[in-house]
């Protein structure tokens, strides 16, 4: 299916309805959410094995070990759910009787282009760090290897991801990315899968309401290895689409 502009502006809101539901759960909520996905993941696994061999050239062992990745990697990301606030929030040492507490609070809705060279591992390795902050996502699958994000989709609508909290559309970059950046109910972007010539126009585009920016490695591109577990999973990820709030309260009341 080719999304269109009007696709992809439902989406967006869509996902902004979906928003406080998501960010309103607790955070071992979510963990446990996504760990569900990642079972209803293996159960598929045969069919996504034969879509990702068939989308990216791969033998079938190569293949296993792509989809294996994916799911392993929404089960990494589901257990930093009740454990990322704890790294990035702190108590901060003030000179009067309060505390003060930076905590961090999502972001909203992060749009993410997906990178084409590896059609599901990087699509969840990029959407996973997004959505277990309690931010809600819009996904542009890849342009020329869609299928496999279009079975993740169905994987997702039998789980127990809210509605409008991971949406994801198929279709044309040079029509849907300028629409994403532009958008202004848009709070984050990720360019990962941005095309070269479209970067520095996108990124113009997003500073019209200071969207967040999540930017590849320079020359990262295709080269880079979605299967390295040191590079391709980093709670520095999760950061990325998360506030920081800081909170005053008198000591003793």
């Amino acid at each position: 299916m080719r999304s269109s502009k009007k696709d992809l502006r439902d989406a967006i809101r869509t996902a902004r309805g979906a928003v406080a539901g998501w960010s309103g759960k607790t955070a071992m909520n979510r963990g446990q959410v996504l760990y569900r996905v990642a079972e209803l993941m293996e159960g598929r696994r045969a069919q996504f094995v034969e879509e990702v061999a068939a989308a990216e050239g791969l033998a079938d062992a190569a293949a296993g070990a792509v989809v294996d990745r994916a799911i392993d990697r929404w089960v990494w990301y589901a257990g930093w759910a009740d454990k990322i606030s704890q790294v990035i929030g702190t108590v901060n040492p003030v000179g009067a009787p309060y505390f003060n507490f930076s905590i961090p609070e999502p972001t909203g809705i992060v749009g993410v282009v997906a990178p084409d060279a590896s059609s599901l591992l990087a699509l969840v390795s990029r959407v996973a760090p997004a959505v277990v902050g309690g931010n809600a996502v819009v996904v542009l699958a890849s342009e020329t290897r869609p299928l496999p994000a279009v079975t993740l989709g169905e994987v997702l609508a039998t789980s127990d991801v809210p509605p409008g909290v991971i949406n994801i559309l198929t279709g044309l970059r040079r029509e849907l990315v300028p629409v994403l950046a532009g958008h202004m109910d848009v709070n984050a972007l990720d360019t990962w899968g941005v095309p070269r010539e479209m970067r520095e126009s996108v990124e113009e585009s997003a500073v019209e309401n200071v969207k967040r920016i999540s930017r590849p490695p320079r020359n990262a591109d295709d080269r880079f290895d979605w299967l390295d577990d040191r590079r391709a999973q980093r709670p520095e990820w999760i950061a990325s689409y998360l506030e920081i709030k800081t909170v005053w309260h008198p000591i003793g009341v």
